[in-house]
C-alpha cells in the first residue's frame, strides 16, 4: 500500500542563553531544518483468502445458472398457455361465425322471401295451416312460384325438424314433403326427378302399410311433436290422407322488395 507523506518545510528552531542574572546576555545564530518529512505508512487492507472468493464466484455463478433455468421453465409454461389460449379463442371464433351465420340464414332480411314465406340457407320456405292431399298440396305450393320441399342435406332436415316440432298441436298433425314412389314401388324420388340420398326415416319405415288403401303409402310426410332420435322423423303414408305441408322456393334476388309482416 502507498505510504501518506506529510511535508514541513523551512522549520526553525532558536536556542538562547541566560547570564548569572537570569537575563539574555547573547543569543545563538538560529539553526534551521528545512524540508522535514515524515512518512506515516497506512496499515494495507488484509485480502480475503483465495478459497473464500471462490466460494463467491461460485455462488454468483449457481445462482445465475438458477436463474436461467427459472427463467426456461417460466417461458416454456407462458408458450404453453398462449398456445392453448390460442386454440381457445380460435375455436371459439369458429364457433361464434358458425352461429352467426346460421342465424343470419335463418332470419335474413325479410326482402329475400314473399310475406309469409320464411328465409334459410338460401331458400324460401311455407308451413302451410290447412290441410290436403299429397297432389293437392303440391299444387298450392306451385301455384306460388316453389314445389312440395326437397331435403338436400342434415343441416336443412334440422331446421325442418326444429319448425315443424314448434308447428305441431298434436302427433298426427304432420306436414308432407316432395317425396313419393308413385311411379316405382320402393324406389323414392324427390319432385325434382333425383333420386333419395340421405334418408331420416324413423325406425320400421318406409313399411308400405296397406290397411286403409290397396295401392299402399306412396307419399312422406314428416315431424314427431316429441322429436326423434338423430332426426329420423319421415315415415310413408297414404298420399290422399290430408295433411299439413311445406313448400320451398329460391330466395328473391335482384330489386324485387317485399314488406315485413
Amino acid at each position: 500500500m502507498p505510504e501518506a507523506e506529510v511535508l514541513y518545510s523551512d522549520v526553525k528552531f532558536t536556542r538562547g542563553n541566560r547570564g548569572v542574572s537570569g537575563e539574555a546576555v547573547s543569543s545563538s545564530p538560529d539553526i534551521i531544518y528545512s524540508e522535514v518529512k515524515l512518512s506515516k505508512t497506512q496499515p494495507a487492507t488484509a485480502e480475503p483468502p483465495e478459497g473464500s472468493q471462490q466460494v463467491k464466484s461460485l455462488s454468483r455463478r449457481s445462482k445465475v445458472t438458477w436463474e436461467r433455468v427459472g427463467l426456461l421453465v417460466l417461458g416454456a409454461l407462458l408458450a404453453a398457455a398462449v398456445a392453448a389460449l390460442g386454440v381457445t379463442v380460435s375455436e371459439n371464433l369458429r364457433n361464434k361465425e358458425e352461429l352467426k351465420k346460421q342465424e343470419e340464414l335463418r332470419n335474413g332480411p325479410c326482402d329475400r322471401c314473399k310475406a309469409g314465406w320464411e328465409h334459410h340457407g338460401g331458400k324460401c320456405y311455407h308451413f302451410s295451416i290447412s290441410k290436403s292431399s299429397w297432389s293437392q298440396s303440391r299444387a298450392e305450393c306451385r301455384a306460388e312460384g316453389g314445389d312440395l320441399v326437397k331435403i338436400d342435406n342434415r343441416w336443412e332436415q334440422r331446421f325442418l325438424d326444429g319448425r315443424v316440432r314448434n308447428l305441431m298441436n298434436e302427433d298426427e298433425d304432420k306436414f308432407w314433403i316432395g317425396l313419393t314412389d308413385s311411379a316405382a314401388e320402393g324406389r323414392w324420388m324427390w319432385v325434382d326427378n333425383t333420386p333419395l340420398t340421405e334418408r331420416f326415416w324413423l325406425i320400421g319405415e318406409p313399411d308400405n302399410w296397406r290397411g286403409k288403401t290397396p295401392e299402399g303409402e306412396n307419399c312422406v310426410r314428416m315431424g314427431e311433436k316429441g322429436g326423434a332420435p338423430d332426426l329420423k322423423n319421415w315415415n310413408d303414408a297414404s298420399c290422399s290422407d290430408p295433411h299439413r305441408s311445406i313448400c320451398e322456393k329460391a330466395e328473391v334476388t335482384g330489386q324485387i322488395k317485399y314488406v315485413c309482416t
